[in-house]
């Protein structure tokens, strides 16, 4: 059953298609023209009309969903630009709404390490410290904004403890009802996040990290809890991030619940794939389709991924 291409294909357990992916994209408030990030080959920072020109090209490629980053053209300690109506991930969420109707799921990420001018995901404490409960109104601020922009879909991923319930609490006293929540339900303070960093222009003040409020990579278990806590605030789906180092916990996710499964497949992942492949020391694209439908295969509903146009591409 394994002698030839069209047997394998018949028995094959597991198929990746488009139908499987979310292109995550960067759009920034300042450039004039859309910038390269060298630390992720392929991958650029979007202006306002670049991602619209984009989203249309994967929306042609069969990629039902995008989820959207956005780099403000000022930061402050609150992240105060994150919920601006008139914010740079807003306005994009507007203009694509208009474009594109729905014939793509736009996905909005709701955190502020991007605008905050300390680099973490929440408001910090004088004595430096994330202060779980300030960031919850914050992050209900940004649903909002979000959901009036046209998000289908808001993306929670600072890992605060009782974030899911304030969205949807929020979301649904303004009668945003059918907006989903996609919680990053367990999300690990991961090595992997560098390049990602490079994108959205974020270092953490003091050298600082995460470990305090996401989830270290040596445990499992408390990756379930975790999961179970958000479906039970009203998560309308989960993620696992990363994805690669991390496809026991998107397994365990899987038998865990019955709602969509999402990974990240995050930005050091993707980066070494094309470091090695660009030095000739692996077939990328071979590489490309293991590493996703082995993501798949773990369990996985949805991936989220850079290589999403690459796949698309090649599946035509």
């Amino acid at each position: 059953m394994r002698r030839t291409e069209a047997l394998r294909r018949m028995v094959a357990e597991t198929t990746l298609t488009t139908d499987d992916l979310i292109a995550p994209l960067f759009v920034s408030e300042t450039l004039a023209e859309p910038r390269g990030i060298p630390s992720l080959p392929g991958v650029v920072q979007h202006t306002q009309d670049s991602v619209r020109a984009q989203v249309e090209r994967l929306a042609g490629l069969g990629i039902p969903a995008v989820i959207l980053f956005g780099l403000p053209a000022a930061k402050d300690p609150t992240g105060s630009e994150a919920a601006n109506p008139d914010g740079v991930v807003q306005v994009a969420l507007s203009n694509l709404r208009s474009d594109m109707g729905d014939d793509i799921v736009l996905i909005a990420d709701l955190c502020v390490d991007e605008y905050t001018s300390h680099g973490h995901c929440g408001i910090v404490t004088p004595g430096g410290a994330v202060d779980n409960d300030a960031t919850l109104e914050l992050y209900a601020d940004i649903a909002l904004a979000q959901a009036n922009a046209g998000a289908d879909i808001c993306a929670p991923s600072g890992m605060m403890d009782g974030q899911v319930l304030a969205i949807r609490d929020a979301l649904d006293s303004e009668d945003h009802t059918d907006v989903a929540i996609m919680a990053y339900a367990a999300k690990y303070a991961s090595s992997f996040y560098g390049p990602f960093r490079d994108a959205v222009d974020v270092t953490i003040a003091d050298g600082g990290d995460r470990k305090g409020y996401q989830q270290d990579y040596r445990n499992a278990r408390e990756a379930v809890e975790e999961i179970n806590f958000d479906i039970s605030e009203g998560a309308d789906l989960v993620m696992v991030k990363p994805a690669l180092a991390y496809l026991d916990i998107v397994a365990a996710a899987r038998a865990v619940t019955n709602v969509p499964v999402a990974a990240y497949h995050v930005s050091g992942e993707y980066a070494m794939v094309k470091a090695a492949a660009a030095n000739g020391w692996i077939d990328g694209d071979a590489a490309m389709f293991e590493i996703l439908t082995s993501i798949k295969r773990a369990g996985a509903d949805l991936i989220l991924t850079y290589f999403a146009a690459d796949v698309a591409e090649a599946l035509r």
